[in-house]
């Protein structure tokens, strides 16, 4: 039986990509030359489905290269990388893979909250640079119990991000496009946007991006929020105004800021931002557990064989467009 012709924009975990060469032959795009990899349009001119990570631009000039392909999966929740109209006006399903992630990216947005509240990266900083000695004395960080967590984005991951901070014994409210049925459940209150930026002293935001949450914090949001505000990013980089930020943590305007993603991704080496000592950031660490994107890869693994067989995708984005 021949196999079906895939092109990928890296390489999948061990199980799963053992698992994709059973029925695929694989072409991986390289287009920094470091590695011997094929050229772009090498691989998608006979790719019939492509598998793809968040890094890489999947657009219309893309999808002209790839005249035979039938189905893309992404291996993330996440797709501001992919052009999805372009992909339905051509009738390609695209796939994520939700779900698999939601309670490890929860772990970490509160780990995140956890450090930035105690100054975890701080005492180890201090520790590691000589200065505990007997007698010396350092900062005190804050309790969360009785805190207020803003939640911006009460999807699955915000979801599960409100049991953690009620077992901390915080308060929850949250902001969504869409107000939630089960708040009384959950144990969360809705409020306004400008409402959460000034009652929450902690704020973790888990919105999707798009056009209209780019830069949805900026100089004013910051300006609204309280002096001693916890800020945390977990979603996407450029919802954050990075220059907004920058002046807000510089002149005090909040407290704090702990960021898994950053506007550019990755922060050059010289920016300002990692000069300051009020901030900590991790490399887009979210989901980034061997368990967790071992069920990534999986879930594209599956998302991708069910669209080059002409069956639903199991995720699929653009569900006008999925196999029947």
């Amino acid at each position: 039986m021949a196999k079906y012709k895939i092109a990928a924009t890296g390489k999948l975990l061990p199980p799963a990509h053992q698992r994709l060469l059973e029925y695929c032959d694989v072409k991986i795009i390289d287009k920094s030359g470091k590695t011997p990899a094929y050229s772009q349009a090498e691989c998608l001119k006979d790719a019939e489905g492509l598998i793809s990570f968040a890094n890489a631009k999947i657009d219309g000039e893309l999808l002209a290269l790839a005249p035979n392909l039938r189905v893309v999966s992404q291996v993330a929740v996440g797709y501001d990388n992919i052009d999805i109209d372009a992909c339905t006006k051509r009738g390609i399903p695209v796939g994520n893979t939700p779900g698999v992630l939601v309670d490890t990216t929860a772990d970490l947005a509160f780990a995140l909250l956890l450090c930035a509240a105690r100054r975890i990266h701080e005492g180890w900083n201090f520790v590691r640079e000589g200065n505990w000695r007997p007698g010396t004395s350092f900062p005190f960080g804050i309790d969360l119990r009785g805190r207020t967590l803003g939640i911006v984005g009460l999807g699955q991951i915000g979801t599960a991000v409100s049991r953690r901070a009620k077992a901390f014994g915080m308060n929850i409210i949250y902001f969504d496009k869409f107000r939630r049925k089960d708040e009384r459940e959950l144990g969360v209150t809705y409020a306004t946007f400008d409402e959460l930026l000034g009652k929450a002293d902690c704020i973790i935001v888990f919105t999707q991006l798009t056009a209209e949450t780019r830069g949805l914090f900026s100089h004013k949001e910051f300006a609204r929020m309280k002096p001693t505000a916890i800020f945390v990013n977990a979603a996407r980089g450029p919802i954050v105004d990075t220059g907004a930020l920058l002046e807000a943590l510089t002149n005090n305007r909040i407290a704090y800021a702990a960021l898994d993603v950053t506007d550019p991704e990755p922060l050059p080496t010289d920016h300002p931002l990692l000069k300051l000592p009020n901030i900590l950031i991790t490399p887009h660490i979210g989901s980034a557990t061997t368990e967790t994107r071992t069920s990534m890869a999986q879930l594209a693994v599956d998302n991708l064989l069910a669209g080059l067989a002409g069956k639903p995708l199991p995720a699929c984005v653009n569900q006008s467009v999925n196999y029947k």
